[in-house]
């Protein structure tokens, strides 16, 4: 094994040494006016340039603090994205690990007998985990090097497998912390470069201990907080991502959309809340308000087994039949109702207080939603919502459409859409160097852990913290 103290490359270049002797032409009188009149005309002009070079970088500063990246909306229009902290374009290069690189990861992906298909966790809430993963595998900004890499995405559908019983909560932990074990570039950052999908509202307490192997990993979720059954939250607003939910295929394609949206006027309901109770105070108090008001708020029982079963046509052909529709909290703080209202032309009511959004550094939401204090769902709701003029609910539903393309997984070929956010989120993320509390350098560059072991022979399973 080659020593970690030998040089990458030598150095034999010499110093220059100047001579203070020189023969020439002697120094007159003449010379010295003409060397004045030089270092004043310098000057003169030195100044000049100054200023104007001055004049230059300050009109580049006051231009680069505006959002001059620019991505084609779904409207004909244009969303900006801050160059500040992005880049003027996205320039990334991302790894995925494949699915036969690393004892454990197919067990991930399809379950510990390797029974269960993507396209079966393609559907559902989930489903963002197999969208990502496949597109990020057709992505031009994919490569296959892994020295070249500036980010590492991980792919796993453990959200469905364990649904679907591939695998339970001991074995997805044992799983991911075998995985890990095995990635050298894991250890080289600590896992700050490595990119997780968690796409419910558990987030990454699906692998139960996220807080001692990927708390510094990147972690992408529609999840933006669990404090209602957990101490703490796993999002991190820093290093985490929020992505939109998956919302159904049939309802994200313009042409061929199986539910079009209504004209206000011919809306039954001023609003509508569409789901469970779940045993959640601001869902009962909606349905309890729903049966003071039928006439202004719908709220139906869902089925979803049985003859009475609520089917997807139904169920969104009863969303777009009111000019507000209701997202409260539920077993968590998001929910897929909100990206959905955008697609049936409702405009969405937030009524969960810690929810956290995606895009916020393109999208201003009190341009789009309301969010209403949960604590005061009752009459006054609904008397402040009918107090809204058609026009101003018009031109939030305008604008919700100008934005809703960032809600749809689409292939990179399109201007605006999820993956687009996520790449230019993502490329935020990238950093020139990389650290952990187990990699060490020395004066050459080179790269080795506590035991001086280069980089380059560092052999799985490695110690993990």
């Amino acid at each position: 094994m080659p020593s970690p103290f030998e040089r990458p490359g030598s150095m034999n270049n010499k110093p220059r040494v100047s001579s203070a002797h020189h023969h020439g032409t002697p120094c007159t009188r003449t010379h010295q006016i003409g060397a004045i009149i030089l270092v004043a005309a310098s000057f003169f002009f030195t100044r000049l340039f100054d200023q104007s070079f001055s004049l230059c970088n300050f009109n580049h500063n006051i231009a680069s603090h505006k959002d001059i990246v620019r991505v084609a909306d779904g409207n004909g229009g244009e969303l900006s994205w801050q160059e500040r902290g992005y880049g003027p374009h996205l320039s990334l290069k991302i790894y995925v690990y494949d699915e036969n690189e690393i004892d454990g990861l197919k067990a991930l992906l399809f379950g510990r007998d390797g029974t269960i298909t993507a396209n079966a966790c393609l559907k559902g809430q989930w489903g963002t985990q197999v969208k990502i993963h496949r597109l990020l595998l057709q992505s031009q900004f994919r490569t296959t090097k892994k020295e070249e890499a500036d980010l590492f995405f991980v792919p796993a559908y453990v959200k469905c497998v364990r649904i679907m019983g591939g695998l339970n909560d001991k074995e997805i932990n044992q799983t991911y912390v075998k995985v890990i074990s095995q990635m050298p570039y894991f250890r080289r950052s600590g896992g700050r470069d490595h990119i997780f999908v968690f796409p419910s509202g558990a987030g990454s307490h699906l692998f139960r201990s996220w807080a001692t192997y990927i708390n510094r990993s990147i972690i992408l979720t529609p999840e933006g907080d669990r404090t209602d059954k957990r101490d703490t939250s796993a999002f991190n607003t820093w290093k985490d991502i929020i992505i939109p939910g998956n919302i159904d295929d049939g309802m994200t394609k313009d042409a061929a959309r199986i539910v079009q949206p209504l004209p206000l006027s011919k809306r039954k309901y001023l609003a509508n809340y569409l789901g469970r109770a779940q045993k959640k105070v601001g869902r009962l108090k909606l349905i309890e308000l729903a049966k003071q008001y039928p006439e202004k708020l719908e709220s139906p029982e869902l089925n979803f087994s049985g003859p009475n079963k609520f089917g997807r046509l139904e169920y969104f052909q009863h969303l777009r039949n009111a000019k507000f529709c209701l997202a409260p909290r539920g077993e968590s703080s998001w929910t897929l109702r909100f990206y959905e209202s955008f697609f049936v032309e409702c405009v969405p009511v937030i009524l969960s207080d810690q929810v956290e959004l995606p895009f916020q550094n393109v999208i201003d939401y009190t341009q789009i939603s309301i969010k209403w204090p949960s604590n005061l769902i009752g009459p006054q709701l609904l008397e402040y919502l009918a107090s809204i003029p058609d026009e101003d609910i018009e031109a939030m539903i305008a604008r919700g459409r100008q934005v809703r393309c960032l809600w749809v997984y689409a292939i990179e070929s399109k201007p605006c859409s999820a993956m687009q956010g996520i790449l230019w989120e993502l490329q935020r993320k990238v950093r020139q160097f990389h650290q952990s509390t187990e990699t060490f350098w020395l004066h050459n560059r080179t790269i080795v852990n506590r035991n001086l072991v280069e980089f380059s022979h560092w052999k799985p399973p490695m110690p993990l913290p």
